[in-house]
């Protein structure tokens, strides 16, 4: 079974519609899909009322996969993250993923910091070369680490695994899908993590328990 909880549609900078994207996924085995376009204070109130609607209307004929309504915090001045997720949080987001500190962007300084420290974030995505201070953090707030297939932002999936397994966070393969060929299978999935130099057990855990111990707080 496929989890994947970082993805994206027409409604921020993706190419396929709600709907399609979630066709698709169900197509390649997924089990849950979380839709979660970039947002900021000028759209977040507008994505998270579309994705309640899909997930809404979509549960009544495909009950084998689950919509996940969130949202992607992305390049907004870093001091303001926690109140961002917290209102979208209270919104109805179920999921805050917040765009990390990748190496390949020039997110702000502090990103990933000021995303640690809030316990409403949920994922931090590519948190690049995140150090073990800010770490700490994330663990304390119970945050996923995030594992990416996404080209550019998984250069760092080697660094970002060696610091989880430092402080014991739990990590979640997913795709930051943009465009249809960005979505992938279980077994493409365990490549991505074999290749960021997973264990057997890392995977199993990435794969298959964590995106259940995610999905049991909504």
């Amino acid at each position: 079974m496929r989890y994947d909880f970082h993805t994206h549609t027409v409604f921020s900078d993706g190419e396929l519609i709600p709907s399609e994207l979630v066709r698709r996924a169900k197509v390649l085995g997924h089990v849950a899909i979380g839709i979660t376009d970039h947002a900021d204070m000028s759209n977040y109130k507008e994505l998270i009322e579309k994705n309640i609607a899909v997930r809404d209307e979509i549960k009544d004929y495909w009950n084998d996969i689950r919509v996940v309504v969130g949202v992607e915090i992305t390049h907004v001045p870093p001091k303001s993250i926690p109140k961002m997720a917290k209102k979208c949080k209270n919104r109805g987001a179920e999921i805050v993923v917040v765009h990390g500190e990748t190496i390949v962007e020039p997110v702000s300084e502090e990103t990933n910091y000021y995303a640690s420290i809030s316990e409403d974030v949920d994922i931090l995505a590519h948190p690049g070369l995140i150090d073990i201070e800010t770490a700490k953090n994330i663990l304390e707030n119970n945050i996923f680490f995030e594992i990416t297939s996404r080209k550019g932002h998984s250069l760092t999936n080697g660094h970002v695994l060696n610091i989880s397994r430092a402080l014991n966070i739990p990590t979640l393969i997913n795709t930051d899908t943009h465009a249809p060929s960005d979505l992938i299978t279980y077994e493409f999935a365990r490549k991505v993590g074999i290749g960021s130099g997973m264990t057997s057990k890392e995977l199993n855990e990435s794969l298959n328990i964590n995106p259940k111990e995610l999905l049991k707080r909504f």
